[in-house]
């Protein structure tokens, strides 16, 4: 394809969303700054977080301030002007961010994703151009994922009349989309009789492209998690990227997926064994039976933050262990190293799936009663990983690793495992 990508793409585009990057991005040298970077902000944004919950405050500054941070392009490999992080790396920084704000460790989720099938299936004009957009400070949502329909065909459109390529069709569970310059659109092409399945990078200011925040979740309540209607949206070549193709061999975009997902369960179960720690020291009684001075001194209490802690450790330690697996297949992909890597992240977030909902809850059975008033926000961490947790269902990771060491059945490959 003998095109100028980079003036092609922002003449067609038209005008860059409302809110345009506020800054040229910091740029990340390496996977500690990063992770660096990351806990310097979580500790700024942890400050509103129950506010931003209680309120549905959009995170517009907060996601600003993220960008300009630089982590946004931190998967950006080095021969494209990024950092390349590793995967762990990126699962650390995700942990960090949604400790403080879940909603904030979830929303630049699916621009990774994107990210990583553009790596595995743009072609060197595309991957340029928009990691360059990247780099610029411009976000990536997501129109993938449809509703209102038993079965799972994609019923969102790309085709082609005398104008050139359009999309129609409705999208929900758009997470990041409300906030971005660029929304990553799944849709089918009819081509030789078969559904052939791309995703399209749409801009967010486009023609036709119409947002709903509509998300109404008792949890991840600011992720902008709505709809994205498409009503004879034009797009170009160019912005088209295989999807279906990279499928149909062995690659990391369902591990890259799923281990950010990891990271995020991961992360609201720090969120809330801390809060369960900071409330009993400074705030709970003891129960008269315990005969003790503080709550802290219950050894009940006591145990009961034991097991929890334990089971955090094994869920980080299965992150991490997943993220290495990951990078080799990254390196090396083929059946076995794609089929290792997304098992070992199904291990890893069927330990995070459960660690988060049992730390959010065991928080107000530890904490006590005050800490279930509604201005404390602590239902934040609880609510957030039973929503989150919902993407797709935990006892599906435990069947494919099971059916893998006993059958060596290979795991599927798609963006859910």
């Amino acid at each position: 394809m003998n095109v100028d990508i980079s003036s092609a793409l922002l003449e067609r585009g038209g005008e860059p969303p409302a809110r345009a990057p506020q800054q040229t991005p910091a740029r990340i040298a390496s996977d500690a700054q990063a992770i660096a970077v990351a806990q310097r902000l979580a500790h700024d944004f942890a400050q509103d977080a129950a506010l931003r919950d209680r309120e549905r405050r959009l995170p517009w500054d907060e996601l600003d301030a993220f960008v300009a941070s630089g982590l946004w392009a931190i998967t950006v490999p080095r021969e494209f002007g990024g950092p390349g992080v590793n995967s762990g790396t990126l699962a650390e920084v995700t942990a960090t961010i949604a400790a403080a704000d879940g909603s904030l460790g979830q929303i630049p989720q699916n621009h990774f994703y994107a990210l990583e099938v553009l790596r595995v299936g743009g072609s060197e004009e595309q991957k340029r151009f928009f990691y360059d957009r990247v780099l610029a400070g411009e976000r990536f949502g997501n129109a993938l994922a449809e509703i209102g329909h038993k079965d799972f065909v994609r019923r969102t459109r790309l085709s082609r009349d005398a104008q050139g390529w359009r999309i129609d069709g409705r999208k929900f569970y758009c997470t990041g989309a409300l906030y971005a310059h660029w929304i990553p659109t799944l849709v089918v092409s009819e081509e030789a009789g078969r559904d052939v399945t791309y995703l399209v990078f749409v801009p967010r200011a486009a023609d036709g492209v119409t947002i709903t925040d509509d998300w109404d979740g008792f949890g991840q309540r600011v992720t902008g998690s709505g709809s994205v209607q498409f009503d004879g949206v034009r797009v170009e070549q160019e912005w088209i990227v295989p999807f279906q193709t990279s499928f149909e061999r062995a690659t990391t975009i369902g591990p890259l997926a799923q281990i950010i997902h990891a990271a995020i369960d991961l992360g609201q179960a720090r969120g809330a064994f801390d809060a369960g720690l900071r409330f009993v020291r400074e705030r709970s009684r003891p129960w008269i039976d315990a005969k003790v001075e503080r709550a802290a001194d219950d050894p009940l209490t006591i145990a009961q933050f034991g097991d929890l802690s334990a089971r955090l450790s094994a869920a980080e330690a299965l992150v991490r262990r997943a993220g290495r697996f990951v990078d080799a297949a990254q390196a090396a992909p083929n059946e076995q190293s794609v089929a290792e890597a997304s098992i070992a992240v199904a291990e890893a977030r069927a330990l995070t799936t459960t660690i988060s909902l049992d730390a959010g809850s065991r928080l107000f059975e530890l904490a006590g009663t005050a800490a279930t008033l509604d201005g404390l926000g602590l239902d934040r961490f609880w609510r957030n990983a039973r929503t989150h947790t919902l993407h797709d269902p935990v006892r599906w990771k435990y069947h494919a690793i099971g059916n893998f060491y006993l059958n060596d059945a290979l795991p599927p490959r798609h963006g859910a495992l």
